[in-house]
């Protein structure tokens, strides 16, 4: 088992107005002037309300069962499904990563809302998951470059609640990282806290390959990593 543990400010994080723009659904520097400014000011006062941290931790000792779509990392099984399945199912290891961006940003956009700024609020909540997600494109990237020098390959990473996985898989996964891992806990739903957080798999191996998304074959329209291309490093 190998253990990697990552710390980020925001400015270190590849998140821009444009790119919030573009999630929101408008074009990339073409949103309205306040819609902007929002956003911007928004992405200013991220700084001081994340503690951006996450990590992974790999497991060699797996094997996959493609008649059931089932992954066995030590004595957990994992029902991670088809499409999940035949996406790393040629993986000789796995890495299990956690990230959040802590637990300010989310709580600050529930108070926006809650007094009824409510364009602020939702800016500032999807924010905290942009700067989330980027954060862990960052993860995946230096994984990617780690792994390398092995002259291995990752895949695309997957997460629980996507693709068919159940995301009761959450308790599972999480008993094979350290105890209150980057300080997140579970709900007995399996949802995690902080909110803006992010866990799941990704493969390693020769035999394997990271790859834009197959959106077409995932029938989840609302799935954040919908037509997201691949960053390789």
């Amino acid at each position: 088992m190998e253990l990697n543990e990552y710390t980020f400010r925001v400015n270190e994080l590849d998140v821009t107005p444009e790119a919030i723009e573009m999630f929101i659904g408008y074009e990339p520097g073409n949103s309205p002037g306040y819609v902007r400014t929002l956003i911007e000011e928004t992405l200013q006062q991220a700084g001081d309300l994340c503690q951006i941290k996450g990590g992974y931790v790999i497991y060699d000792n797996i094997h996959f069962e493609p008649a059931d779509y089932s992954l066995h990392i030590l004595d957990r099984e994992f029902s991670i499904k088809k499409i999940i399945c035949n996406q790393i199912k040629k993986s000789d290891s796995v890495a299990l990563f956690a990230c959040t961006a802590g637990s300010g940003i989310g709580e600050q956009a529930d108070k926006l809302i809650a007094r009824g700024d409510g364009v602020e609020g939702y800016i500032m909540d999807i924010t905290g998951s942009q700067i989330v997600e980027a954060a862990m494109d960052k993860m995946q990237d230096d994984l990617e470059k780690k792994i390398a020098l092995k002259n291995l390959f990752i895949t695309n990473r997957y997460s629980p609640g996507y693709c068919g996985w159940n995301i009761s898989e959450q308790q599972k996964l999480f008993s094979l990282l350290p105890p209150r891992f980057c300080g997140i806990t579970l709900s007995d739903h399996s949802l995690m806290n902080p909110v803006k957080s992010v866990s799941g798999i990704i493969g390693i191996g020769n035999n394997v390959r990271r790859k834009n998304y197959a959106c077409s074959i995932c029938e989840m329209a609302n799935c954040i990593y919908r037509n997201k291309k691949s960053n390789p490093a």
